[in-house]
């Protein structure tokens, strides 16, 4: 029983085969997945495969590269959203320094209050970090988001800023860079995380394990990512799945 934290089967690209993708999943022993919606066409999506699909769970909120898109209307709908029983967080949120359309100013401002919506509602928060770091270690703390926690998704820090996450009541979650060859840290903070405070993701389509880099990620392949942190860890395939889902679930509060 696998938990895949962080999908995006609202991506266009499943448009041609998302039915047979899904099976493929459940074929491969996950149970469980929550679909990231990051903007207006993304989260209605998001929200119509979690009524569809009893096993599918939505993550609503907006991305920081389309910081400069959001309006209150938006946030107003967030928060609408917030009270659907399927919608378990609040995200993707955070700041991303990689892409320039969106001014850093204005992404630290719809991360800001996206964390405060997220206190608000009572619901954890995913964020989405690239290149920043130092700027979203910052914020979490000035804004209090200890007290909502949540997943730092697809994380790609060091083992010291990790240890700093889990601090602030974090989950960490790795995605198929844990299994690149060349992937030190991913690594190397999957060895030093607690097991109890690790998840597991694809973030597909984008980010596919070895041996499928560079191809479209599925949800099916986050078994890679589970076998390839019990190889780090020393355990067995069965506890990394077995605690990795009891982790979502938690941090998710699905029963």
């Amino acid at each position: 029983m696998l938990f895949d934290t962080h999908v995006h089967l609202n991506a266009e690209q499943f448009e041609e085969d998302l039915e047979e993708v899904i099976a493929r999943a459940q074929e491969s022993g996950v149970s469980s997945m929550v679909c990231v919606g990051f903007d207006r066409p993304t989260i209605q999506k998001a929200m119509e495969l979690a009524e569809s699909y009893d096993f599918i769970y939505a993550c609503v909120g907006w991305h920081p590269v389309d910081a400069i898109d959001m309006t209150e209307e938006d946030l107003v709908w967030i928060e609408e959203l917030a009270s659907h029983p399927k919608v378990v967080a609040i995200g993707e949120m955070g700041l991303d320094y990689h892409w320039d359309k969106s001014p850093k100013d204005i992404q630290k401002e719809v991360f800001r209050k996206q964390i405060q919506l997220a206190k608000k509602v009572k619901l954890p928060i995913v964020i989405h970090n690239r290149e920043a770091t130092a700027d979203i270690v910052e914020i979490l703390q000035e804004e209090g988001a200890a007290e909502v926690g949540g997943i730092m998704h697809c994380f790609s820090g060091s083992p010291e800023v990790a240890l700093e996450c889990l601090k602030m009541n974090f989950y960490i979650s790795l995605g198929g860079p844990v299994t690149f060859k060349n992937a030190k840290k991913p690594k190397e903070v999957a060895a030093v995380v607690p097991l109890e405070k690790l998840l597991i993701e694809t973030d597909c389509p984008y980010l596919a394990p070895h041996p499928y880099r560079g191809k479209r990620n599925e949800p099916g392949y986050v078994k890679l990512v589970a076998e390839q942190i019990a190889e780090i860890k020393g355990i067995s395939f069965e506890e990394v799945a077995e605690v990795t889902t009891a982790n979502a679930k938690k941090v998710f509060d699905i029963n």
